[in-house]
């Protein structure tokens, strides 16, 4: 799975924020916040194909976490990314 090339990762007045750019700016009114781990998780994205087990696996290293722990915050991360059509799988 992979990120839409069309919402871009900003921070804007001290806070994390997923930004619609081209058409995506006409579909989807306003931005997304995101906390510091949807920030990771997003970056790994963008640099390519990931699959959850990946992300989970990345969030694992990166902040020392169970799996379980990260397999949920993954799958919230992901829920809110299709929800908004901005996950291609």
């Amino acid at each position: 799975m992979r990120i839409s090339e069309d919402y871009i990762l900003r921070e804007i007045a001290g806070e994390l924020m997923i930004v619609p750019t081209r058409e995506a700016a006409l579909k989807f009114q306003g931005l997304m916040t995101v906390n510091e781990t949807g920030a990771f998780l997003w970056k790994m994205l963008q640099q390519g194909e990931h699959s959850q087990e990946e992300l989970v696996q990345g969030l694992c290293r990166e902040y020392q976490v169970e799996a379980d722990t990260a397999d949920q915050d993954v799958q919230e991360f992901l829920g809110r990314l299709r929800a908004e059509g901005i996950l291609l799988e």
